[in-house]
């Protein structure tokens, strides 16, 4: 069977309203957000996976619940580390045996995702190389993958310690000048982690800069990324977020416009 373009969609699914409370208020995102990642997910176009990640440290374990409400996802994967807010995850804290228990509970359960991982000022991570090791060990003996998410501003770190350890890496451009440079940062991203599973995210707003995105901005990152994945370049997208879905942003209405139309699109054959 030919591989669909939304069947490699992802959204980064975190809890409803988050993105409008305490610090995240200076993101300036209009309007309110009631759609958590289900509601979000067949909002936006019937997205068919789900990376769960932890903001602010919600949810907090167990997940039980939560995984239920996600049980209609194909595949979803849950934080190891959730965002930099959340300080339980500081000191080398990680919730991966929570983790596990929820992919022995729940089989659409398929890897575990480390957000926010890098710590660009001290040139380390969240978790030393030895420990990520660990993880990276007891996820695969348990048949599940590795994620991370990278951002354009680490392409002149050398992170390779710990980058050679993941299975799946997600690239996102944080701010409009990162944006209009993608496809030159992607191609330097795919030299650092070749052989990888590699995801391009997709912002549905301009954290970075606090506004929302512009049409040319929307437009230009929709077109790239289905280029390249039909180039077998990327694998997919992770589109975030269903934080924004409802808020009534121009960006979102071009996101499911487009992806009636593209949804079905198939990868071009690769030549031998």
């Amino acid at each position: 069977m030919a591989e669909r373009f939304q069947d490699c969609l992802w959204l980064w699914g975190q809890d409803a309203g988050c993105h409008h409370t305490g610090d995240a208020k200076a993101w300036k995102i209009p309007g309110e957000n009631h759609l958590g990642p289900a509601e979000g997910a067949r909002y936006l176009g019937n997205i068919p996976n789900c990376c769960r990640v932890v903001f602010n440290g919600m949810p907090t374990p167990p997940w039980d619940e939560e995984s239920k409400r996600l049980r209609d996802f194909r595949q979803v994967v849950w934080s190891v580390v959730g965002d930099s807010s959340s300080s339980r995850n500081d000191n080398g804290g990680d919730d991966l045996d929570e983790v596990l228990r929820q992919a022995r509970l729940f089989p659409n359960v398929t890897g575990g995702v480390l957000d926010d991982f890098f710590r660009p000022a001290s040139r380390d991570a969240r978790l030393a190389p030895g420990r990520l090791a660990e993880v990276a060990t007891r996820l695969h003996t348990a048949g599940l993958k590795l994620w991370l998410v990278y951002y354009a501003a680490l392409l002149d770190i050398d992170y390779s310690a710990w980058l050679k350890l993941v299975d799946v890496v997600t690239f996102w451009s944080w701010t409009s000048a990162e944006l209009s440079c993608a496809e030159e940062n992607i191609a330097r991203w795919e030299a650092l982690t070749p052989g990888q599973t590699h995801y391009a995210g997709c912002y549905l707003y301009n954290y970075g800069d606090c506004r929302p995105l512009t049409v040319k901005e929307m437009e230009g990152q929709l077109e790239l990324y289905l280029r390249l994945w039909r180039q077998h370049r990327i694998d997919g997208v992770v589109v975030c977020s269903n934080t924004v879905a409802d808020c009534g942003l121009e960006a979102v209405a071009i996101f499911r416009e487009w992806l009636q139309q593209v949804a079905t699109c198939e990868r071009l054959k690769l030549v031998p």
